[in-house]
């Protein structure tokens, strides 16, 4: 059964200064959460605590009731799925094949990929519409192109959770569209999805609830109908901002911009 994520106290730290602190929050299997907030806040942090790359300063994530710093990397690696903004590759690998290390931590130790792996890869690839840049160098490809291969190897590595750090910000329009769409449907079979993006109102229509960020710790969590208010925005960013209802009743977020009359 797929688990829970949740945070428990959380305190976020880096370089010896804290960021966050006492952060209490859950994504639960099913839905999609947004972490939205300022530059600098504490989101990729967050995001590191979650998949057990940084320890919190204080406090706990757990999943499905497990400290997931007391699982093994290759345990954790069976349930939670990372999508950095970017990934430096040392080496000259192939799409395929970079895709395909997802399903790493299903393999026996000394195994190698079944033909059930392979057909993974290359479904998943072919359904973000990347299938064509199975044999090319990872290191020649856009920013884009990069950021698709590697969330086609987190569905490849078919875990419990999602953790998604800017999952759009290389993207055109329409790959931005399909890869949200991609992250509901993975959230449709019940397992659970955590978002950081700093565009509010694409986030409105991907996101069950969103977890508004500022500085010390959370301003503002719940549908984002709620939380992506003038009042909250201004204290967590800084801004004056208008939330109004689009046509088809999702929220929308228009930042005001200063003039040189203001």
């Amino acid at each position: 059964m797929t688990a829970d994520l949740r945070f428990d106290g959380v305190q976020a730290e880096v370089g010896g200064r804290t960021l966050l602190a006492g952060l209490d929050f859950a994504v639960r299997p099913g839905e999609v959460v947004g972490l939205i907030g300022r530059n600098g806040v504490g989101k990729t942090t967050l995001l590191r605590i979650a998949s057990a790359a940084l320890a919190p300063g204080a406090g706990r994530v757990l999943l499905g009731g497990e400290d997931v710093t007391t699982l093994s990397r290759r345990a954790l690696a069976r349930r939670v799925a990372l999508v950095p903004q970017d990934l430096h590759v040392p080496f000259p690998f192939r799409v395929g094949e970079l895709v395909l290390m997802g399903r790493a931590p299903h393999q026996p130790l000394l195994g190698l990929e079944s033909e059930s792996d392979v057909a993974r890869a290359r479904e998943a690839l072919d359904r973000l519409g990347i299938g064509d840049l199975a044999d090319r160098d990872i290191t020649h490809l856009s920013g884009g192109e990069r950021q698709l291969t590697l969330f086609a190897r987190a569905l490849v590595q078919d875990p419990e959770v999602l953790l998604l750090d800017e999952p759009t910000a290389f993207l055109d329009l329409k790959h931005r569209v399909e890869v949200l769409a991609e992250v509901r449907a993975f959230a449709a079979r019940g397992r659970a999805a955590l978002v950081v993006s700093h565009d509010l109102s694409l986030a409105a229509r991907t996101c069950d609830r969103v977890v508004l960020l500022g500085v010390g710790g959370i301003v503002a969590a719940g549908a984002p109908s709620e939380v992506l208010q003038p009042d909250a925005l201004r204290r967590a960013f800084d801004i004056e901002a208008e939330s109004f209802a689009a046509p088809d009743g999702q929220v929308v977020v228009v930042p005001r911009i200063p003039t040189a009359r203001d």
